[in-house]
């Protein structure tokens, strides 16, 4: 694809985490090139003088790896080093532009070797060509979701369409505890809607709610037993107090307070 020279190749593979990268979503170009130029004084981490073209991928599910990001390295910015770190100027190059955010290799199972050279990297295989693959929203009815896939329609772009679904509404939920079967009734009313209801609940597990906080102070994995579903959605345009009535009514009807997680 035009690079005829692989050793003048680096092949990097960033993962998600908090203090870089957060999420698919945050994997702005912005974000991605300052997180890239940013790298350790340790040559034992890093190369002293690292290749010239860059090609970066992130981490797509296990050892999946999608090329998102090109660059060319201009060299060290020496006068910005510090104790800790090295910045390297780095220009966003055309490379691999056709294949950008559809390549998607597998890497070497030494996953914790996040930067290799081109000559070793080029014996990667490739697991497809194509663009992302949008979720569908199943609707309201038919939707019913555990935490973990929470936490991926929250960040991730292929579920584009359930954010956008979501963050039309005002609604109740239903939190089911499949370890015990208790439930929990909430409501997600004024200008929060679902999605930034359930935003809370991807992050921490228990979205500030008194005994949801308890159990997961409890065991701090607890929110993998979690199940949710919508019981009933409303206008944005609807009143608040329609949506108070309609969770204390599904609070009624299943018991969620006399044997459930609701304290209210």
């Amino acid at each position: 694809m035009g690079i005829d020279d692989l050793s003048d190749v680096l092949v990097i593979r960033h993962t998600y985490h908090r203090d870089g990268i957060p999420s698919p979503a945050g994997a702005t170009p912005q974000r991605v090139l300052a997180y890239t130029r940013e790298q350790s004084v340790s040559t034992m981490k890093f190369m002293k003088h690292p290749p010239r073209l860059w090609l970066v991928f992130m981490a797509d599910g296990k050892r999946r790896s999608r090329f998102i990001a090109a660059y060319e390295n201009e060299g060290e910015l020496v006068d910005q080093r510090d104790a800790v770190h090295r910045y390297f100027d780095l220009k966003v190059s055309t490379a691999l532009d056709s294949v950008k955010d559809k390549l998607v290799i597998t890497w070497s199972g030494d996953a914790v070797n996040w930067a290799k050279r081109g000559v070793v990297a080029a014996s990667f295989p490739v697991e497809e060509i194509a663009p992302r693959r949008t979720q569908p929203f199943p609707g309201f009815s038919d939707l019913l979701i555990d935490h973990a896939e929470l936490q991926r329609v929250m960040d991730d772009p292929d579920y584009e369409q359930w954010r956008d679904a979501l963050a039309l509404v005002k609604g109740v939920y239903l939190i089911a505890d499949r370890k015990d079967g208790r439930l929990y009734v909430g409501k997600a009313d004024g200008g929060e809607r679902v999605l930034g209801r359930w935003r809370a609940y991807a992050q921490d597990g228990h979205g500030g709610n008194v005994e949801l906080k308890r159990v997961i102070s409890d065991d701090p994995k607890h929110a993998r037993h979690f199940q949710y579903s919508v019981l009933r959605v409303f206008d944005p345009h609807d009143p608040d107090g329609d949506v108070d009535a309609a969770e204390a009514h599904y609070k009624r009807a299943l018991l969620s307070r006399e044997f459930g997680h609701n304290r209210n």
